[in-house]
């Protein structure tokens, strides 16, 4: 599906990019990206990477998710997110938006491989659920492995990491908004 000019992810990175006030050059130093890979997203001519998207995100001051969701923003009660549908990301990316557009409540589907090398911490509660493989979370100083079919609930203001414990993992995040504004 081809976005319009502005729309989509690009085009959010844009606009939360101009809205700080920030070149692509301050951008390109904040996230360690360089200043040519960063136009080619903001002119949907490339496709981040997640872990390229939180590091934009964290240069401007903002989530991946909440990047995610002002691109996909459609104002509609009702929205249909479909399963070939990969929100702008990489087509490797190994994550999926189940939910599009700024709501009260963020789904993320991550699949294969996920490494356990940045830390979250979210302002409201989160729900993690085990769908297929093996996850493996570190929280309040514990290690608790989930298996298929298990669900872990963190409330806001825990710090946490993850990572999927074998190749065929598929985990989902449902979390509540932020409440950030983009």
């Amino acid at each position: 599906m081809e976005e319009t000019h502005g729309r989509g992810l690009g085009g959010a990175v844009r606009r939360r990019r101009r809205a700080l006030d920030l070149t692509l050059a301050v951008l390109a130093e904040r996230s360690g990206l360089s200043v040519p890979f960063l136009s080619q997203i903001e002119n949907e001519r490339a496709r981040p990477s997640i872990r390229s998207l939180q590091r934009i995100a964290d240069g401007l001051q903002t989530t991946a998710v909440q990047l995610m969701a002002a691109a996909h923003d459609t104002g509609s009660s009702l929205h249909v997110v479909r399963a070939h549908d990969d929100a702008g990301l990489a087509a490797d990316t190994g994550v999926r938006p189940l939910v599009r557009g700024n709501r009260q409540m963020h789904a993320l589907e991550f699949t294969g491989t996920q490494h356990a090398d940045r830390e979250f911490l979210h302002q409201n509660d989160e729900l993690m659920y085990v769908a297929d493989g093996t996850a493996e979370v570190h929280a309040e100083g514990r290690t608790l492995v989930l298996d298929r079919g298990d669900t872990l609930y963190l409330t806001g203001g825990v710090r946490h990491r993850w990572r999927a414990t074998s190749p065929d993992t598929r985990v989902l995040l449902v979390a509540v908004s932020d409440g950030g504004d983009l």
